[in-house]
């Protein structure tokens, strides 16, 4: 609404500082090759408790220890990736009060901050948010809970914990020093934005953007992933590529979410969105590393993958599939002067199999998902209104697909939807190429236009209003 992450997965885009964070539900891996197969000369990570009074703090020694290993695992993972070492990573440790302020002040000041709190309505308004939930709050309570060290390419620290023994920190650790390498050779920050990422965009260049964003933070997460799981495996002389019932195990155990109570009690979309970097950016690593070590590592930052689609099937990107953009129309400007733009983004393949997953089931997602073709989500509000929650927007939402067939199946899940998102839901059928369906925020209206390969959702606007958005729409998908 997929490190900073969120468009409807794709508030990943606005999270950059986000995923920077590793968290225990990476280092549920770790629990999973223990049970599977675990190195016996590397002690595994174990999760980070909440705090207590009596929570442990590392000694003197312990943290000249920690600190002293960087460089020898910067080494590893430099040959690893055969990215080089360009200057010396520096090093601290921090406790939860610094972790905490951290995250406050990112969720403060991040530029795209207020583009979060947008999306987060706009994810309520899909359903894929309770609407008393809030982000922020979780995002909080996670990271204080579950946070194993990250590293900061504005200061170029890697942040190591005062009050975990340092054998837990060291998988962490060349997980990270991952991260130090890719930003010495590309620009991190810089990279994941995109060559066309600004300030100021048009819906049709956030559009691009949000996706584009979503599978660069896959890569970087990937990359890591693979690199991290080399250095565990590294003492029984196995690797990423010849251990993969070990790596499936792994992958596993971290959907799972480890043992953190806030992550496996949050919402279903924000547990996907949390993991899809380091699942399917691994994933996608596995695939590339056949071709060989150059194209998974450096060549990836030279072609990195346009959408979700590319990461989740990486076949496409080796095919250099190139999908035509959808092209919204100034959906403000077609409603005139009393409406203005709320939000804007992609719905990418990643979104709608969740959609899918959430609304039908995981065998459906499966079904439906590979045939995602494009799609944005364009949120209005009444000019000048102010915007409390999901009852105060409108919006429209545009799937295209691979068949006819393929959009029939999203228009189905999508319909089943209606009633769980909206109060007091009764449905008639259109004339002929859609559904409406009246609720308590207004009518719904649902179908497909032309050719049949597209969806078109428009929710909570009058029926001249919803006229002339179907018409501008159905234009742009002749």
């Amino acid at each position: 609404m997929t490190h900073q992450q969120w468009t409807i997965v794709n508030r990943q885009s606005e999270m950059g500082w986000f995923a920077r964070l590793t968290i225990v539900i990476l280092l549920a891996i770790c629990a999973a090759a223990q049970q599977s197969q675990p190195p016996p000369a590397q002690p595994q990570p174990q999760s980070a408790a909440p705090k207590t009074a009596a929570e442990h703090r590392i000694s003197s020694e312990e943290a000249k220890q920690l600190l002293g290993a960087v460089d020898q695992v910067l080494k590893f993972d430099s040959q690893n990736t055969g990215l080089p070492i360009k200057a010396e990573v520096k090093r601290q440790l921090i406790d939860r009060d610094q972790v905490q302020a951290y995250i406050e002040k990112q969720l403060r000041e991040d530029e795209d901050a207020q583009r979060l709190k947008n999306g987060e309505v706009v994810l309520k308004k899909f359903g894929l948010l309770p609407r008393d939930f809030s982000v922020d709050t979780f995002l909080v309570q996670l990271m204080r809970e579950q946070v194993a060290g990250y590293y900061d390419p504005q200061t170029k620290f890697v942040n190591l914990l005062n009050w975990l023994p340092p054998e837990t920190q060291m998988p962490v650790l060349a997980h990270e020093l991952t991260h130090a390498l890719q930003d010495q050779n590309f620009g991190m920050e810089k990279w994941v934005r995109g060559p066309n990422h600004k300030k100021k965009m048009s819906p049709a260049e956030t559009i691009a953007d949000d996706e584009s964003t979503v599978a660069r933070h896959a890569i970087l997460e990937g990359q890591a992933m693979a690199v991290m799981i080399d250095w565990m495996l590294a003492p029984i002389g196995k690797s990423l590529h010849d251990a993969p019932l070990i790596v499936d195990a792994m992958e596993a155990g971290m959907s799972q979410g480890g043992d953190s109570p806030v992550f496996n009690r949050s919402p279903l979309y924000l547990q996907r969105v949390l993991i899809f970097p380091y699942t399917y950016g691994l994933d996608f690593e596995r695939a590339l590393l056949k071709q060989g070590k150059d194209g998974a590592f450096a060549g990836v930052f030279q072609r990195p993958p346009q959408n979700t689609r590319e990461v989740m099937e990486p076949a496409v990107y080796l095919a250099n599939e190139n999908l035509a953009p959808l092209n919204p129309p100034d959906l403000a400007g077609v409603l005139g002067k009393d409406w203005e733009l709320y939000d804007v983004g992609s719905i990418g393949e990643f979104d709608v199999a969740v959609m899918a997953e959430q609304f039908a089931e995981a065998a459906t997602s499966k079904k439906i998902y590979p045939n995602w073709r494009g799609g944005y989500y364009y949120a209005l509000k009444k000019k000048g209104a102010e915007v409390k929650g999901p009852s105060d927007i409108s919006f429209v939402f545009v799937t295209r697909w691979s068949s006819a067939d393929a959009a029939k199946q999203f228009l189905d899940v999508y319909q089943s939807s209606i009633s769980k998102r909206y109060p007091g839901v009764s449905g008639a059928l259109g004339a002929g190429f859609g559904a409406t369906f009246s609720t308590g925020e207004g009518d719904v209206f649902v179908g497909r236009p032309g050719r049949l390969e597209s969806v078109i959702a428009i929710e909570s606007f009058s029926q001249p209003e919803r006229q002339k958005l179907y018409e501008a729409i159905a234009k742009t998908l002749q």
